[in-house]
């Protein structure tokens, strides 16, 4: 899930990424609205943690800004500030849930895992194709009913191609789904990634759209004829 932390306290937000980082996020992190708006215009996020006191403005206006222009982002709002009117303002400008500081990071991931399964119409975790089933809050993959071992980038992957429902994703797209805007890796790390999926999975698991990128093989059903 590509998450963007809009956090200026440096602890904090490096905090945060590494937390859901560890449950499988993939986050890009922005110190203030001027570099969310520079995050946003660049790249595609899943869901956005949003601080409201930010060096540059309030966080509550870049919200209002981003659902003025129709972006439809869900966004949890984190904040020390807890007072009922602060509450009520954040969901009137626009946010989806809203989170006091201090909190529980495991309260912080399981509120944006239903915040995305919610934004992509599921009342269920599973994400599932014919013949294959993944589980983002607990990482778990079955295919053919069979459970699989999958490493965390590839898991990051199969996810992202699941959740586009047969949609193609460019091999860019796919890149900030597994490392996010600025981490600085080989351009062929998709090809790779995409390359493992196959061996462990079956070569159908994903079909290369040429000069396009890749999606979820139409037809796949691993072990069938």
């Amino acid at each position: 899930m590509h998450t963007l932390i809009v956090e200026d306290n440096v602890l904090v937000a490096s905090g945060i990424k590494a937390g859901l980082e560890l449950h499988g996020f993939t986050c890009d992190v922005a110190a203030s609205a001027s570099a969310a708006q520079l995050l946003i215009a660049g790249s595609q996020f899943d869901v956005c943690v949003l601080d409201l006191g930010l060096p540059d403005g309030c966080g509550l206006e870049l919200l209002h800004q981003w659902r003025t222009r129709n972006l439809v982002m869900p966004v949890l709002i984190l904040t020390a500030r807890s007072t009922l009117e602060d509450k009520l303002a954040g969901f009137q400008k626009g946010s989806d849930d809203y989170l006091t500081k201090p909190f529980d990071l495991q309260e912080l991931v399981v509120r944006l895992q239903a915040l995305h399964r919610r934004s992509a119409g599921r009342a269920s975790d599973w994400l599932e194709w014919p013949g294959l089933r993944l589980n983002p809050a607990t990482h778990e993959a079955w295919v053919e009913e069979q459970p699989v071992e999958l490493a965390r980038r590839e898991w990051s992957l199969l996810g992202a191609l699941l959740q586009a429902n047969g949609r193609v994703l460019t091999p860019a797209q796919l890149h900030d789904s597994l490392y996010g805007f600025e981490q600085d890796v080989g351009s062929n790390t998709v090809n790779v990634h995409v390359h493992n999926l196959r061996k462990k999975l079956g070569a159908d698991i994903i079909e290369t759209v040429r000069g396009l990128g890749f999606r979820l093989g139409s037809a796949y059903c691993k072990g069938c004829a």
